[in-house]
């Protein structure tokens, strides 16, 4: 099928020495002359495939069994009888030179090598092994993205121990109603951290946090802020790390479980996704090494707090021989360039961030390559939320075409991506290059039919290794057939809106239960922020759309955050909904326009449509999301007030109001 939707600008050709990736190594190892030959062999034959992966990266699994017994979802079985170590091949005896830098706002750079990596797992190991560590318990980080938390998740997993962690920015709530779920045994916590030039001390929470946990047998105190004296009632790291010990690890079943990640918890208590040893190296050797084109010797870097699947994600840089550099702290201090000083300073080769980030790097007109030498960058990797296509074009333009941007979209679920970008393949501004290897993509519209060309929901409808090994506390598999697969028996829905084209390039218009119902008309997210962005003096937008019962048009309502000096007047408001409609349609002009100082996004840098959503139709605050998850914990008590001053525009009456020219502030 042909396309016949308007296409962004090639931005990047695939270049003359795209065969000298590693992707180009495994496609003439596999006998694949294109990368479209080389995704459909790799669905087509899902077994063959990741038996080559494999091969490729040399994973040591023993045991028999074929690669895909059985490829029914959900109950997709891979390797029965296989046994195999995550860890084993993070710290692969071959590994040599820097394997771990932290670099941080409240102590001095660290860095660790391969042996000394090694060795402080084995002592950790050796630790926990002392406080009656088994197979199976739960050993819990409350830390910030630093050296410790590589080594603590190493020492855990090479027992068979499962790891779950939640960054210090997490109040005790956020923590408790994500640990209290898997009853960690051990709790592995900082005193505090600093934050740009702010101290903030975290025993308080830390003991709100045990007394509500009385699962714990042990907590292990961290002195990283005050670089002191533990508690008395707590063992310091040192004395956890004090023994040397064997390194071994424990041999397990594929999908024995590696860690517990979190989903957001915008719709009540946060998921608990359970991902297993083998599911995480199979994807993680290929999405790195071969989609990221991680190399032995390289610097991988991507900004993430603990509580973000993309910790776990840059942790894997390890099973190729790469240096995890660490990062705690402020990206915007002691200036606005921070980050890329960092990158510039330790010479990464590849740098990872949220869209947001990038946007906001665009949006305060920064030029990266000004008194910084990236030239040693070949990647920059953007998640989180869709990247508009002014952010491909302002990489390009500050970066240059030997960068390869990698625009990706996954989830926590996966802890992976499904489409993203691929070394043997063009980059277009706004468009992410295509599914993923071994990822069976595509839109399916409302029965259940592929798309191509038009916005459908985006499915898998094959499995993938990484899919979870069940969620927490879901014995009989109901909670995860209703949040996977309940929409499209035996196929995955991600929750995304896409467009899928006919030559894998793809846009993802934001989540679908979020996507605009106008007219009849679905209109996905992203395409507001595209344009709302871009206009002169916002800094920032979210949208929702409050549906009427009686059928009416409802009401769309568009915050902004304006930017330092900046009033949402009458001339700013008619210029944001011309453009709209000039460059949209008539239906995306907003009902309402309204100024907020914030909005409410998760650490991660992720837009709370749906539970604004939610608390535009009469909840509150904390029913919708826990605070202290929150970048700014005030903002949705912020969008509160507002809709209590106007309930007219509440999805509880039939009456619709326009207001055309009129919007309401907040000072």
């Amino acid at each position: 099928m042909t396309d016949t939707m308007p296409r962004g600008e090639v931005l990047r050709e695939v270049p003359a020495d795209a065969g000298d990736t590693r992707m180009g190594a495994f496609a003439r190892a596999v006998g694949r002359e294109s990368y479209a030959d080389l995704w459909r062999w790799s669905v087509d034959s899902p077994a063959a495939f990741w038996g080559a992966v494999i091969d490729f990266f040399d994973l040591r699994i023993s045991g028999g069994g074929p690669v895909l017994a059985d490829a029914t979802m959900p109950g997709a079985r891979w390797l029965p009888g296989a046994r195999l170590s995550y860890p084993e091949h993070a710290l692969r005896a071959e590994w040599t030179g820097p394997a771990v830098v932290g670099l941080s706002q409240t102590r001095d750079r660290v860095e660790l090598s391969f042996a000394e990596l090694r060795d402080q797992v084995a002592r950790c190991r050796a630790g926990l092994l002392r406080l009656g560590v088994e197979p199976g318990d739960r050993i819990a980080g409350y830390l910030p993205h630093v050296p410790e938390a590589v080594v603590a998740f190493l020492a855990a997993a090479s027992l068979g121990a499962i790891w779950v962690a939640c960054p210090p920015e997490f109040g005790t709530r956020a923590v408790v109603d994500r640990l209290g779920q898997v009853e960690p045994v051990v709790l592995i916590a900082v005193d505090g951290h600093t934050y740009g030039a702010k101290e903030i001390d975290r025993t308080a929470q830390i003991a709100g946090v045990r007394a509500a946990l009385p699962s714990l047998r042990a907590t292990v105190t961290i002195p990283y802020l005050r670089g002191a004296a533990v508690p008395a009632d707590t063992l310091a790291w040192a004395d956890l790390l004090a023994d040397p010990g064997p390194l071994e690890f424990a041999a397990v079943p594929f999908d024995h479980p590696l860690y517990v990640l979190f989903s957001s918890g915008t719709t009540g208590l946060p998921k608990a996704i359970v991902h297993g040893h083998g599911g995480i190296l199979l994807e993680h050797a290929k999405a790195l090494g071969l989609h990221n084109d991680v190399r032995r010797g390289d610097r991988f870097h991507w900004f993430s707090t603990t509580g973000w699947m993309m910790w776990n994600y840059a942790v894997s840089a390890l099973l190729h021989g790469a240096t995890v550099v660490c990062f705690d702290g402020n990206p915007a201090w002691p200036g606005p360039d921070a980050l890329w000083a960092m990158a510039a300073r330790e010479r990464l080769t590849y740098f990872g961030a949220s869209a947001s980030f990038l946007m906001g790097c665009r949006g305060a007109e920064q030029d990266p390559t000004a008194g910084h030498d990236l030239s040693s960058l070949r990647g920059i990797g953007s998640t989180g939320s869709p990247l508009p296509a002014e952010g491909y074009r302002w990489v390009h333009e500050r970066f240059g075409p030997g960068v390869l941007l990698n625009s990706a979209s996954g989830g926590t679920d996966v802890c992976s991506a499904f489409v993203g970008a691929s070394p043997l393949l063009p980059v277009r501004a706004g468009e992410i290059a295509g599914p993923m290897l071994g990822c069976r993509v595509a839109a399916f519209d409302d029965t259940g039919h592929p798309v191509v060309d038009t916005p459908g929901e985006l499915v898998l409808t094959a499995p993938l290794p990484s899919m979870p090994v069940g969620l927490w506390g879901d014995i009989d598999g109901s909670r995860l057939r209703a949040a996977y697969f309940a929409r499209f028996p035996g196929v995955w829905a991600q929750g995304d809106w896409i467009t899928l084209h006919g030559d894998g390039g793809c846009v993802i218009s934001g989540r679908s239960d979020s996507t605009l119902n106008r007219g009849g008309v679905r209109l996905g997210t992203s395409d507001f922020y595209a344009v709302v962005e871009d206009v002169a003096g916002i800094a920032d937008s979210l949208v929702v759309h409050l549906e009427d019962p009686a059928g009416g048009p409802g009401s769309l309502l568009l915050f902004v955050v304006p930017r330092p000096g900046t009033v949402l007047d009458d001339a700013l408001r008619a210029d944001i909904a011309g453009r709209l409609r000039s460059e949209m349609s008539p239906r995306h002009v907003p009902d309402e326009i309204v100024a907020l100082a914030a909005l409410p996004r998760t650490l991660s840098g992720k837009k709370l449509e749906t539970p604004v959503k939610r608390l535009l139709g009469g909840a509150e605050p904390d029913e919708v999301a826990a605070r202290e998850s929150l970048v700014h914990p005030d903002a949705l008590a912020a969008i509160r007030e507002w809709r209590d001053r106007h309930p007219q525009l509440g999805p509880r009456t039939a009456q619709h109001h326009r207001r055309s020219g009129h919007a309401g502030q907040l000072p």
